[in-house]
């Protein structure tokens, strides 16, 4: 009886940690309006998803929003909100799903870096955005990941509230039910078998 038990606690450990896959997306340039109410961003190009790139054009669309700026200053880098947020993807149809690819929002806080500056009197300004994040796929599974947008702006931009979106990266964890489902199957019809010896 304690061998069975311990091998269904086994399976279950096993199938929330083992077996998981990885979404990974590109984006590159749109705009951003940056504020102490938050950031927001417009139609960046969506470059690659899940091993399919973009050979000429964009996939689809990365739309992201911020909650209101909790710590620090826009200037000099600091902490954003994650109520309200949002991280959407669309996709055209080039190879990726047509409408709707990813829908979620950010978690926890959102941090905004600032990198340096360069360039003729140091006015081109770069920045980081980077943040948890967590929605549902397209296939109706909901995934987490993280995302890290690089933004650039200049002096005279930014304090009119005006960023762009150099490159951003985000890496999605997620779990295939198939291979855990088989997986924990395997493990319980072991713990049967051993449990039967035991009794004989």
């Amino acid at each position: 009886m304690k061998t069975t038990l311990l091998l269904i606690i086994l399976a279950i450990a096993i199938s929330g940690t083992a077996f998981a896959g990885e979404i990974d997306l590109t984006n590159e340039y749109g705009s951003l309006s940056i504020s102490n109410a938050g950031i927001v961003s417009t139609q960046s190009q969506l470059k690659s998803f899940g091993g399919i790139t973009a050979t000429s054009g964009a996939l689809g669309y990365v739309n992201y929003s911020t909650g209101a700026l909790t710590s620090g200053s826009i200037a000099a880098g600091g902490t954003f909100s994650a109520t309200g947020s949002t991280f959407d993807v669309i996709g055209v149809g080039k190879g990726v799903p047509h409408g709707t690819i990813f829908n979620g929002t950010f978690v926890g806080p959102i941090t905004w870096t600032f990198d340096g500056a360069s360039g003729p009197h140091g006015n081109n300004l770069t920045y980081t955005l980077s943040g948890d994040i967590t929605g549902m796929l397209y296939t109706g599974r909901i995934i987490t990941g993280v995302t890290t947008q690089t933004i650039y702006s200049a002096k005279g931009q930014l304090s009119q509230g005006v960023g762009h979106i150099r490159t951003g990266t985000s890496s999605f964890t997620v779990p295939e039910p198939n291979s855990l489902l088989l997986l924990g199957t395997g493990i319980v019809s072991m713990a049967g078998f051993f449990r039967r010896k035991l009794m004989i």
